[in-house]
């Protein structure tokens, strides 16, 4: 099976990718234990062999271990691998003392990180470098100022911003285009309606979503099982007093139909919502396989590795 997903252009600067992504996260870190790197290869090559293409991983993520499982680290990417893909990374969060987050956008930061990702990727260049939070203590301007000087150096081919304000979008869209924003998009989730996706269609920039599945909660993962998981947990979805709201919500969802098929449809929806909608897989995310027939995301558990 080779292909069978179709391919779109994302925002309007030219970078095609697969009409839906592989988002690695969970694969080394937050929502449970990080799983076996040969599981999650095979995942890969599984996912890439159908057409989907386009990864999506971060700095932040492990952090370092999910750049590195893609990397040289595992060599998910190589034997020609990396040719085939569309691969998107990010900068700007990190566990600064004590663990606690910090967001960065100062230029030298901006440039160090992109450096140690690239080491730990084994890459010259990423496709699509994303301000992972916005650092509101430096002006977009000035980082963009310096992604925008990391593209003409060649070290990465477009711009994008995650999470980001319709008019910190609009301003760093002035300084340099803008290729993609990534965001929290979903039946669940749709703030971003309001303000955020109508400027990014105004300036022809393409909508990563991510979480299509609100975290699992609008696909397979049970909201039994996903009550008890502490990552999720820190989201304010699964805190309202009271869990009847949400179960009244999920027995809703399984009233669409058994089986695989809510997910598809969850994920249908992102797609209907606008052909520059991007969504990234988020099945994967937790324990299921990527399937693809007839251009649908199927869920299943993972192949054993050979």
């Amino acid at each position: 099976m080779t292909g069978v997903v179709r391919r779109i252009k994302l925002g309007s600067q030219g970078l095609e990718v697969s009409a839906q992504g592989l988002g690695c996260m969970g694969m080394s870190a937050f929502y449970s234990a990080p799983k076996p790197n040969q599981d999650m290869i095979t995942l890969i090559h599984h996912a890439i062999d159908a057409g989907v293409t386009f990864l999506d991983t971060s700095d932040f993520y492990g952090p370092f271990t999910n750049e590195i499982l893609l990397g040289k680290g595992h060599n998910a990417l190589k034997g020609g691998v990396r040719d085939k893909v569309e691969l998107a990374t990010k900068f700007g969060i990190r566990f600064a003392e004590g663990y606690k987050k910090e967001v960065r956008g100062d230029p030298a930061y901006v440039r160090a990180s992109l450096e140690s990702s690239l080491k730990r990727l084994g890459v010259d260049s990423v496709d699509l470098y994303y301000q992972h939070r916005i650092d509101t203590s430096i002006p977009i301007e000035v980082t963009v100022g310096e992604l925008k000087k990391l593209v003409e150096e060649g070290k990465i081919k477009y711009i994008g911003l995650s999470e980001a304000p319709a008019s910190t979008i609009r301003r760093a869209h002035a300084v340099h285009p803008i290729t993609a924003v990534q965001l929290e998009w979903s039946l669940w989730s749709r703030d971003s309606e309001q303000e955020i996706i109508p400027t990014c269609r105004e300036l022809g920039i393409g909508i990563v979503a991510y979480c299509p599945l609100g975290r699992g909660f609008l696909s397979l993962y049970k909201f039994e099982q996903q009550s008890t998981n502490l990552c999720v947990l820190h989201f304010s979805q699964f805190r309202i007093t009271g869990s009847d709201l949400n179960g009244g919500v999920a027995a809703i969802i399984g009233e669409l139909d058994h089986g695989d098929a809510s997910t598809r449809k969850m994920d249908a929806w992102g797609t209907w919502r606008g052909h520059s909608k991007q969504p990234s897989s988020e099945a994967s995310n937790h324990f299921f396989s990527l399937s693809i027939r007839d251009g649908h995301i199927e869920t299943h558990q993972p192949p054993k590795p050979p």
